[in-house]
């Protein structure tokens, strides 16, 4: 249930904003919004206030902002309040403002995450452990939230990231491990699980993990200043990674293993959400980003197809034939449904074990 709740909630927020912002745009250019509608029909809830009807769909993976005049089969009135009779920019403003605002919100949370709860501190001398992994190594070993590392084969262990590099260089094999627990040292042999981490070189790396997280001994809160620089400077980082983790998956230069769909999305919702509201509020804003990147791609259907159709309106002083328009939305809608398809086939093959 609490993965059910957490992925609407995460989902729902994500596309409200970006809907939202497409929306806010739109009315402030003059143009009119026929249909404003959180997920896909059938409906829960339709309700029409002046011009708008809002709604609520069933199937909670998406939502629209439906503007008078906009879709390529439909025939233009030259009224005023239609999209198509608006300038480039504005029209490029409307197009833009959804993923602009996924990038604001992933700002305001980053933001609000310092002021209110602060940055995760450590003791840099200790391999304490926190989450523990359902299932994984160190949990069928007997470890648990709370406990001490101190050696690792043997070989005592100072702070964590010492502890993780001994792990990490053991792929699917033994270890000796020593911790603490509630004042008894104990000592088991773990077998490490494989597990991927990026590289400085953009590829990724296969190590050695024991499902284990570090423990955080306290919170450091900073000011509004600091917390709107560390927010923007968090923000962009994600976005940078983003962005290079596309131009390396087109370029074949990643696993298309790593990409994640609905149920991923769903799965990693649910088990943040058990870490507390914050993780979930992080992971949000993870997403935020990643929905605005990928919604700027030149995929027809996209925004960044849109965004695309106007360039073009641009260097040739006229829109694109209605012919065109139709036959490009078609090719990104088949584009969409493979990538949609795929996506959600990798996710069965991850929860299977076979990815």
């Amino acid at each position: 249930m609490l993965t059910i709740v957490s992925f609407i909630f995460v989902l729902g927020v994500l596309i409200f904003i970006h809907e939202l912002g497409h929306f806010l745009v739109a009315k402030k250019v003059g143009i009119r919004v026929e249909r404003f509608s959180l997920g896909f029909p059938p409906n829960i809830f339709a309700k029409r206030y002046g011009e708008t009807q809002y709604c609520i769909g069933m199937i909670p993976l998406g939502g629209y902002v439906k503007m008078a005049g906009e879709n390529p089969d439909e025939e233009s009135s030259g009224a005023k309040d239609e999209f198509m009779s608006k300038s480039i920019l504005q029209r490029a403003a409307v197009v833009l403002a959804g993923p602009f605002m996924n990038y604001v919100l992933a700002v305001a949370i980053m933001i609000g995450i310092y002021l209110v709860v602060g940055e995760v501190q450590t003791d840099p001398d200790r391999s304490l452990v926190g989450v523990v992994s359902e299932e994984g190594p160190a949990e069928k070993a007997g470890i648990v939230d709370g406990d001490e590392i101190i050696a690792i084969d043997g070989v005592p262990v100072g702070g964590f990231a010492t502890m993780r590099d001994k792990i990490n260089s053991v792929v699917e094999g033994p270890l000796e491990v020593t911790w603490l627990h509630e004042g008894d040292t104990l000592t088991a042999e773990v077998i490490t699980a494989v597990g991927e981490v990026p590289n400085l070189d953009g590829g990724i790396d296969t190590v050695g993990i024991i499902g284990i997280e570090e423990r955080a001994i306290g919170y450091r809160k900073f000011g509004l200043a600091e917390a709107v620089s560390r927010g923007f400077r968090d923000t962009h980082t994600i976005v940078y990674v983003t962005a290079k983790f596309v131009k390396q998956l087109v370029f074949g230069e990643v696993s298309t293993k790593m990409l994640g769909g609905p149920l991923f999305i769903a799965h990693q919702s649910g088990k943040v959400a058990e870490r507390g509201f914050i993780y979930l509020m992080q992971f949000m804003a993870l997403l935020s980003v990643n929905l605005a990147v990928l919604n700027v791609l030149p995929i027809p259907v996209l925004d960044g197809g849109h965004l695309v159709f106007l360039g073009i309106e641009a260097v040739k002083r006229s829109p694109l034939s209605m012919k065109a328009r139709l036959m490009a939305q078609q090719v990104g809608m088949v584009v969409l449904l493979a990538l949609i398809v795929f996506v959600t086939y990798n996710d069965i093959l991850r929860f299977m074990g076979i990815n």
